[in-house]
């Protein structure tokens, strides 16, 4: 088992070596499997929406640990084929800041829903960062390739997350809630142009 501060500390060096909000439309190549795969790593507001999604899965436990990354995942992958087919969403970009506060505020008031709430509200953000990544993808074999490295890359932080969760769940649990307030502060400050 990895100790809970050098598990911490590496997951916050991950968030601070991201570019904030550069993981969205027209930004970089679109076309490749790695090209998908470094997407969402580059991007503040996806990893810190996806590592808190995690540490909410470990907290809550049992099904949702694997229910509500898959859900997003999925949804995701589903908001990216709207994106593609030139399917117009309102509010994408407000959208995707307000899954970061609300992703963190959930973890950070340790907020106990059932699994199919959880899935409903990771869905409903889920879409709107699918949707932005999808109007950039080309509609041919490379722009399903970059979205197999995207839905891919998305797990790893939801993989920190829940590992993240589940340790310190154990061992500090105010710790996780704390790393979900950071998560809302993070994404507070994406929203108003300070971080």
């Amino acid at each position: 088992m990895i100790p809970a501060r050098r598990l911490c500390l590496s997951a916050i060096l991950l968030m601070a070596a991201v570019m904030p909000a550069y993981a969205h439309v027209g930004v970089g190549t679109t076309s490749s499997f790695t090209a998908g795969f470094m997407h969402p790593l580059s991007g503040l507001d996806h990893m810190t929406a996806m590592i808190a999604v995690g540490l909410w899965a470990a907290l809550k436990g049992g099904r949702a640990i694997w229910a509500w990354p898959l859900a997003f995942v999925g949804v995701m992958l589903g908001g990216a084929a709207l994106g593609m087919a030139h399917v117009p969403m309102p509010f994408v970009e407000p959208g995707i800041l307000a899954s970061v506060v609300a992703f963190g505020l959930l973890v950070a008031l340790a907020v106990d829903l059932p699994v199919s709430a959880g899935v409903a509200i990771i869905g409903l953000f889920a879409v709107f960062h699918g949707h932005a990544h999808g109007t950039g993808v080309p509609e041919n074999a490379g722009g399903l390739e970059y979205m197999a490295g995207f839905a891919i890359a998305t797990v790893l932080p939801h993989a920190i997350g829940i590992a993240a969760g589940l340790s310190l769940g154990q061992r500090l649990p105010g710790l996780a809630r704390v790393a979900g307030a950071a998560c809302a502060a993070i994404g507070a400050g994406l929203a108003f142009g300070i971080v």
